[in-house]
């Protein structure tokens, strides 16, 4: 069984490839999530647009996740002061390697630095988890609830921000996803999950009762019948009912007797 492979393509737009190719910047980007995560590559390229405030000793191309923060807090207190506009979620997918951060913030940096819109559709919703991978894949090789948490949690995220309670809510959000997926994968092939119809489905019953008038005689002695819904009722599933008329004695002939 031939599986689908993720996509090795950045995901970035070709005007922002040309215009990262043309920096020439001190080594190539060859791995966008990997090479953005520490911010150095951010730093060297806001350095040519600001040299003044961006000086490069200041930060150091290293891979431990102090060195990451370190890189991305200078660079917030720039974006802070120049009124340039990052979203703080897109900022720590990036440094957590999440899939498509990288690309986005590079995206917005194109835009922010060379007053140059990106043609094609906006990204309107931010999902930095592998959702879209995981249903390119076949139902067998898709993730279990622990690889989910595994793959969309990274450990930076637990001790940069080593919070139970923050945890406990990245994880629940995981989980309800990941039952969203199973509960789809269920109604697209419930033969292979063998989901049979519970009794509810099975007696479905719609009822039209018409309801009608009670006929009382004039006479004491005699017997009053009253219907409330037709002889026989069919419902969706082929069941009939049928109707069973109570007589009821007169109270005086039981006292005469």
């Amino acid at each position: 069984m031939a599986y689908a492979q993720p996509p090795k393509k950045t995901g970035l737009p070709r005007e922002v490839l040309k215009w990262l190719q043309s920096l020439d910047l001190s080594f190539s980007t060859k791995n966008v999530r990997r090479d953005f995560s520490n911010g150095y590559v951010v730093a060297e390229i806001f350095s040519l647009y600001y040299p003044e405030d961006f000086l490069m000793h200041s930060f150091n191309n290293g891979t431990s996740l102090p060195t990451k923060l370190s890189n991305w807090t200078r660079t917030e207190r720039f974006l802070q002061k120049h009124s340039i506009n990052l979203l703080k979620d897109v900022i720590d997918g990036t440094i957590h390697c999440k899939p498509g951060a990288a690309e986005l913030i590079l995206q917005e940096i194109y835009m922010a630095l060379t007053n140059r819109r990106i043609k094609g559709p906006p990204n309107v919703e931010l999902d930095f988890t592998d959702r879209s991978y995981q249903e390119q894949l076949p139902m067998v090789a898709r993730s279990t609830a622990s690889k989910a948490i595994k793959n969309n949690l990274r450990l930076t995220e637990v001790i940069a921000q080593p919070n139970i309670t923050t945890n406990r809510k990245k994880v629940e959000a995981i989980i309800h996803m990941h039952l969203e997926q199973r509960a789809t994968e269920r109604l697209q092939d419930p033969k292979r999950f063998e989901v049979k119809p519970t009794l509810g489905e099975q007696a479905a019953r719609m009822l039209q009762c018409s309801r009608q008038p009670e006929e009382h005689s004039e006479s004491v002695g005699s017997r009053s019948t009253s219907k409330s819904c037709p002889s026989s009722i069919r419902s969706g599933s082929s069941v009939y009912f049928k109707e069973i008329e109570v007589r009821q004695n007169d109270r005086r002939s039981l006292v005469l007797n």
